[in-house]
């Protein structure tokens, strides 16, 4: 199928997993994670409406950038791969929103480097629900913690957490993963930090994002599905 009878397909089966719940899709935001996709694959997925692209790397997504904004200049870009912080002032310079915080450090620089702008980042809190040690993200049980502090920065706005589901033969083995990403976000909320709101829920990618849904997402963050086998 072409890109787009993908992307109509994935959006079918955002809508079909929200109604069995009771959940209106149209409050569920499609990401498309275009890690190795071709320049030409993302045009023809933003030509069919995707508004929302999902980046892995800086160097990757500077390049793609120069090439789509002008033609495309209301899409929205997030920064969904690990962010090293010698990457923070380049990162700022490209994506609207960064969904991959896992440390304090991290959140301090982005807050630092955007004071000089006067720009508020959005950011999204990386959570390591898996506990998997080759997997980036801060582990469950320090992410309070974290916001405690990162509500202090002045120039970031936490919009809510992140995770990703170990890989599985199938679906369901990844429910208990945004079952603890929902619960550790209702936590949260209770607290009412400053700068801190649990709006997003990002997890769910081409394998497992119905699963996702059904357990609270409202950012599906896919690429196989809607763009093809990788080609790297």
């Amino acid at each position: 199928m072409s890109v787009k009878e993908n992307l109509l397909s994935v959006r079918g089966r955002i809508e079909k997993s929200a109604a069995s719940i009771g959940r209106d899709p149209s409050g569920i935001k499609l990401i498309g994670a275009v890690k190795n996709v071709p320049l030409e694959l993302v045009v023809q997925a933003l030509e069919a409406g995707l508004g929302d692209i999902g980046e892995n790397k800086v160097q990757e997504a500077k390049a793609r950038q120069e090439e789509i904004k002008a033609r495309f200049p209301d899409v929205t870009w997030h920064m969904i791969g690990h962010l090293q912080r010698n990457k923070v002032r380049q990162a700022l310079g490209i994506f609207d929103i960064i969904q991959s915080v896992d440390s304090e450090r991290l959140a301090r620089e982005i807050s630092e480097r955007a004071r000089g702008t006067g720009r508020r980042v959005r950011v999204l809190i990386e959570v390591n629900t898996s506990a998997e040690a080759a997997k980036y993200g801060i582990p469950v049980d320090l992410t309070i913690e974290l916001l405690k502090n990162a509500s202090n920065f002045g120039n970031i706005n936490v919009e809510g957490l992140m995770t990703i589901a170990p890989l599985a033969d199938d679906p369901e083995k990844a429910r208990p993963y945004f079952v603890k990403l929902r619960e550790l976000s209702e936590e949260i909320k209770k607290l009412n930090l400053q700068n801190v709101e649990m709006k997003y829920l990002s997890m769910g990618m081409t394998d497992d994002f119905e699963v996702a849904i059904q357990e609270g997402s409202n950012m599906v963050r896919i690429g196989r599905a809607i763009f093809g086998e990788r080609r790297g």
